[in-house]
């Protein structure tokens, strides 16, 4: 299926202060942020109109900016109501929101102290057409040659830009080799998370998932945490080896677009997916207040 690329489409996109039309939010060729990866981003989405868990999505764009030593000049507030505004020009029922704030090209060289922040906030469709039941068939993950950097190397705790390029070549290589996503393990070599998700694993009826020293602590993860303990279940965040892996009986990602994906092979371990996966599926749906179109979900399971 032909997909329409992402700069010739209707519809209207934040930037700067004001809504614009789509086909016109560009940057010059000599933007900062294209050479430097000098950007921050978020990704969101939308259920029913409503953005989920928008404040804390928001309040963590400006950290992350501030991790890369530069300040976004607009509160939690505005980028709170930029988003809105755009969701409702567009029109979005069931959707994804992706804002950004990058560094201009007032300065072109390693330097950017005097280069202008600028702010986007675009959102286009993405209802989710799978059933509970089609997604627990579980999704298959190749062990990534890349990993995650030491704190001490890179901005571990920002949602920046520039961390997203060993996700890139680690998720191209998996998709080359038939898998549906990569597993990259950290510096020290313990398991840290796929290439766009967070990562847990069930085993002696307890949830095991990598403390997330190297990585962000996702707003969906600790969201799907929070859902885990209401059923009960026991939590542990702690370092985890490779080889563990074959002691977990379920597996499961979470993330703004993976939502709770149960994952059924991670290279040569193999997992399946059941109870657990199952409630925290569904309870997430739940908590989102998503409905399932049955004639979809049918045809999807069915594919």
């Amino acid at each position: 299926m032909s997909v329409p690329s992402f700069d010739d489409r209707d519809g209207l996109i934040w930037h700067d202060g004001k809504l614009v039309d789509w086909r016109d939010a560009k940057v010059h060729v000599l933007t900062h942020a294209l050479h430097y990866a000098s950007a921050v981003f978020e990704g969101e989405r939308v259920y029913a109109g409503n953005v989920f868990k928008l404040r804390e999505h928001s309040q963590r764009l400006i950290d992350s900016a501030r991790e890369l030593g530069f300040e976004i000049p607009m509160t939690v507030d505005e980028i709170d109501a930029a988003t809105i505004e755009t969701v409702k020009a567009n029109n979005i029922v069931d959707g994804y929101v992706r804002p950004i704030a990058w560094r201009g090209s007032e300065q072109m060289g390693v330097s950017a102290q005097q280069t202008k922040t600028h702010v986007a906030i675009a959102t286009w469709p993405w209802p989710s057409y799978f059933s509970p039941e089609a997604r627990l068939r579980g999704i298959r993950l190749a062990i990534s040659d890349w990993r995650r950097p030491d704190p001490r190397t890179a901005p571990v705790k920002s949602k920046a830009a520039g961390l997203y390029m060993i996700c890139t070549m680690s998720k191209h290589k998996a998709e080359n080799e038939g898998y549906d996503d990569a597993l990259l393990l950290d510096w020290r070599g313990q398991v840290a998370e796929a290439t766009g998700a967070n990562i847990f694993f069930l085993m002696n009826g307890e949830l095991h998932t990598p403390t997330p020293d190297c990585f962000l602590d996702g707003i969906t993860r600790r969201t799907v945490i929070d859902l885990a303990k209401k059923r009960g279940l026991k939590v542990v965040e702690r370092k985890i080896m490779p080889e563990e892996m074959a002691d977990a009986t379920e597996c499961f990602l979470t993330g703004t677009a993976a939502e709770v994906t149960p994952v059924r092979e991670i290279g040569p371990y193999a997992f399946t997916p059941g109870d657990v996966c199952k409630a925290l599926v569904e309870d997430y749906d739940a908590l989102v207040g998503r409905t399932h179109d049955k004639a979809a979900s049918a045809r999807h399971s069915a594919a």
